[in-house]
């Protein structure tokens, strides 16, 4: 049996090392351009949350290369961003539950400053983790939110909901409001502003964080606003919108670059809507953040690769021309060449800091957008 386990231990480590390179490929079976935990082989996946860069529950060819390039540069194929320890100047509350006797993933981990720069209460940064709504957890939030914390100036949330596996549509988007009224509610116990809350997350968690910030308003109570929770008397505006390359019009995923499948019976999408998503469109359409697009909706930050292929460019130039054309602020990132998974480079952080200063601490920053060279 000890022999086995150094067997496996050791093709783990030469595979993350990049002795051998992973057959990503072989594994990649429905043709995604991306890999699910579940597609990975049980030995190796272990190593899936250190490869995954940017927690969003999928690792892209570009992320496979980048930990593989870093761990023959360090000698080290057990470092990990998304596990990072909790610096001193971090306090952490995990597992807070924002629906009673709820799903064991409808909970919410809340990172507060230690010590916090004095004034006024804390806004607050609530990340939503992707993962095509049926891979992922809350935990993939906690490197995206630790350096916003680390500067005392924000609160940070990161939030697990019912992937389709378990619940299909609206339940993701009813347990996404109801963390947003549990923190509401629970902002003067904990410090937090509740008018100054802003939504983040890539993928499907963009797909998610869209859909909060354009139905914050009273006429889509009744669909997308569910009865979960304690807090039924708050409201689910957020103050602003990063949105990393979500679906925003499931319909129209149908880009002959994209090697999604997304009409397919077993897509994500169709996974997420429980049936066909050609088959089921007015379902499809209500899950669509571009079908609540109007002028009351939350300023937006998007970022999108022209290259990807796994949700279309035009998903996201769509949903910014809708935005614009009702006169909502919108900065829109576009990263030549870049493809579904890591977009972030020192100029696209500086400009969502920019963005969250702006909308979050009335900061007035100039928040710069347009084309930027992959990473």
């Amino acid at each position: 049996m000890k022999r086995v386990q150094h067997i496996i231990h050791a093709s783990a480590m030469l595979v993350a090392s990049g002795l051998f390179a992973a057959p990503f490929d072989n594994w990649d079976k429905d043709g995604s351009g991306t890999l699910s935990r579940a597609e990975v082989p049980a030995p190796l996946q272990r190593n899936f949350d250190r490869v995954d860069a940017n927690g969003d529950g999928l690792i892209t060819r570009e992320e496979d290369r980048i930990f593989r390039q870093k761990s023959r540069s360090t000698g080290d194929s057990t470092m990990s961003n998304r596990n990072r320890a909790i610096p001193a100047n971090v306090k952490v509350h995990e597992d807070i539950a924002y629906v009673s006797e709820g799903s064991a993933v409808q909970k919410l981990d809340l990172f507060l400053p230690a010590s916090p720069e004095e004034g006024e209460a804390l806004p607050v940064i609530v990340f939503i983790h992707g993962g095509g709504w049926q891979n992922g957890s809350k935990t993939g939030g906690r490197i995206h939110l630790l350096p916003y914390v680390s500067s005392g100036r924000y609160a940070g949330v990161s939030v697990g909901y019912r992937l389709s596996g378990e619940a299909q549509w609206p339940a993701q988007i009813h347990d996404c409001k109801a963390a947003i009224r549990w923190i509401k509610a629970n902002a003067k116990t904990h410090g937090l502003n509740a008018d100054k809350i802003a939504v983040w997350g890539s993928s499907a968690g963009g797909h998610l964080v869209a859909m909060l910030g354009v139905t914050g308003e009273e006429d889509s109570r009744a669909q997308l606003e569910g009865t979960l929770g304690e807090h039924l008397e708050q409201n689910t505006r957020v103050s602003a919108v990063v949105d990393y390359f979500g679906p925003t019009s499931l319909l129209t995923m149908t880009d002959p670059a994209s090697a999604g499948g997304h009409n397919a019976p077993h897509s994500p999408e169709s996974r997420l809507i429980g049936g066909p998503i050609q088959e089921n469109k007015a379902k499809a359409t209500q899950a669509s953040p571009l079908s609540w697009v109007t002028s009351e909706a939350a300023p937006f930050f998007v970022a999108h690769g022209t290259a990807d292929r796994v949700v279309p460019f035009d998903q996201s130039t769509t949903m910014v021309e809708a935005l614009k054309k009702v006169g909502v602020p919108v900065y829109f990132q576009q990263i030549k060449e870049g493809g579904h998974g890591r977009l972030d480079s020192a100029e696209l952080v500086a400009r969502r800091d920019a963005f969250l200063a702006d909308y979050l601490l009335d900061q007035k920053s100039e928040i710069k957008e347009g084309e930027l060279p992959a990473p």
